[in-house]
Protein backbone atom coordinates (compact mmCIF):
# COMPACT_ATOMS: atom_id res chain seq x y z
CA UNK A 1 0.00 0.00 0.00
CA UNK A 2 1.29 3.15 -1.14
CA UNK A 3 -0.46 5.14 1.93
CA UNK A 4 1.26 5.43 5.43
CA UNK A 5 -0.88 3.04 8.64
CA UNK A 6 -0.52 5.09 11.31
CA UNK A 7 -0.90 3.89 14.46
CA UNK A 8 -4.37 4.59 15.18
CA UNK A 9 -5.42 2.42 12.27
CA UNK A 10 -3.39 -0.04 13.12
CA UNK A 11 -5.11 -0.38 16.69
CA UNK A 12 -8.47 -0.28 14.69
CA UNK A 13 -7.79 -3.09 12.37
CA UNK A 14 -6.41 -4.77 15.20
CA UNK A 15 -9.45 -4.60 17.65
CA UNK A 16 -11.33 -5.26 14.30
CA UNK A 17 -9.79 -8.82 13.82
CA UNK A 18 -9.49 -9.70 16.93
CA UNK A 19 -12.95 -8.88 18.41
CA UNK A 20 -14.53 -11.23 15.10
CA UNK A 21 -13.24 -14.06 17.62
CA UNK A 22 -15.53 -14.70 20.51
CA UNK A 23 -12.51 -16.22 22.21
CA UNK A 24 -10.21 -14.13 20.99
CA UNK A 25 -7.17 -14.95 18.62
CA UNK A 26 -3.74 -15.72 19.01
CA UNK A 27 -0.89 -13.82 17.33
CA UNK A 28 0.13 -15.60 14.18
CA UNK A 29 -3.35 -15.99 13.22
CA UNK A 30 -3.67 -11.89 14.03
CA UNK A 31 -0.56 -11.61 11.81
CA UNK A 32 -1.59 -13.51 9.04
CA UNK A 33 -5.94 -12.22 9.05
CA UNK A 34 -4.38 -8.65 9.43
CA UNK A 35 -1.72 -9.32 6.34
CA UNK A 36 -4.65 -10.15 4.09
CA UNK A 37 -5.43 -6.31 3.86
CA UNK A 38 -1.42 -4.54 4.61
CA UNK A 39 1.59 -6.21 4.61
CA UNK A 40 2.81 -5.67 7.78
CA UNK A 41 5.21 -7.88 9.91
CA UNK A 42 5.18 -9.50 13.39
CA UNK A 43 7.30 -7.28 14.54
CA UNK A 44 5.03 -4.35 13.72
CA UNK A 45 1.87 -5.70 15.30
CA UNK A 46 3.43 -7.13 18.44
CA UNK A 47 4.04 -4.17 19.71
CA UNK A 48 0.21 -3.05 18.97
CA UNK A 49 -0.99 -5.39 20.21
CA UNK A 50 0.76 -5.23 23.74
CA UNK A 51 0.08 -1.33 23.74
CA UNK A 52 -3.59 -2.40 23.38
CA UNK A 53 -2.86 -4.74 26.52
CA UNK A 54 -1.61 -1.95 28.60
CA UNK A 55 -4.62 0.57 27.53
CA UNK A 56 -6.72 -1.83 28.79
CA UNK A 57 -8.89 -2.40 25.30
CA UNK A 58 -7.25 -6.37 25.13
CA UNK A 59 -6.89 -9.18 27.41
CA UNK A 60 -4.39 -11.72 27.26
CA UNK A 61 -4.50 -15.52 28.43
CA UNK A 62 -2.43 -18.81 27.32
CA UNK A 63 -4.13 -22.27 26.44
CA UNK A 64 -2.58 -25.64 25.56
CA UNK A 65 -2.16 -26.43 21.95
CA UNK A 66 -0.09 -29.43 20.71
CA UNK A 67 1.48 -29.60 24.18
CA UNK A 68 2.47 -26.12 23.84
CA UNK A 69 1.08 -22.85 25.35
CA UNK A 70 -0.27 -20.51 22.93
CA UNK A 71 -1.18 -16.94 23.89
CA UNK A 72 -4.86 -15.60 22.47
CA UNK A 73 -5.74 -11.58 22.70
CA UNK A 74 -9.04 -11.05 23.61
CA UNK A 75 -10.97 -7.71 23.27
CA UNK A 76 -12.26 -6.22 26.40
CA UNK A 77 -15.14 -4.08 26.89
CA UNK A 78 -12.99 -1.02 26.62
CA UNK A 79 -11.64 -2.39 23.74
CA UNK A 80 -14.71 -2.23 21.91
CA UNK A 81 -15.79 1.27 22.78
CA UNK A 82 -12.51 1.66 21.25
CA UNK A 83 -13.24 -0.12 18.22
CA UNK A 84 -16.70 1.56 17.88
CA UNK A 85 -14.99 4.69 18.21
CA UNK A 86 -12.90 4.26 15.36
CA UNK A 87 -15.57 2.52 12.99
CA UNK A 88 -17.55 6.17 13.40
CA UNK A 89 -14.54 7.87 12.86
CA UNK A 90 -13.10 6.05 9.80
CA UNK A 91 -16.68 6.48 8.59
CA UNK A 92 -16.26 9.77 8.83
CA UNK A 93 -12.74 10.36 7.31
CA UNK A 94 -13.34 7.44 4.58
CA UNK A 95 -16.43 9.35 2.84
CA UNK A 96 -14.69 12.66 2.82
CA UNK A 97 -11.81 11.03 1.57
CA UNK A 98 -13.87 9.31 -1.18
CA UNK A 99 -15.76 12.72 -1.93
CA UNK A 100 -12.14 14.28 -2.57
CA UNK A 101 -11.17 11.77 -4.93
CA UNK A 102 -14.43 12.38 -7.11
CA UNK A 103 -14.19 15.84 -7.33
CA UNK A 104 -16.76 16.63 -4.66
CA UNK A 105 -16.86 19.49 -2.60
CA UNK A 106 -16.62 18.12 1.96
CA UNK A 107 -18.78 19.94 4.14
CA UNK A 108 -18.76 19.96 7.70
Amino acid sequence: MVFNTGAALLDAIVLAVVSKEEEGSYGYKITQDVRKVLDVSESTLYPVLRRLRKEGCMEVYDRQCDGRNRRYYKVTSQGMIQLNLYRTEWKSYSFKITKIFEGGAVHE
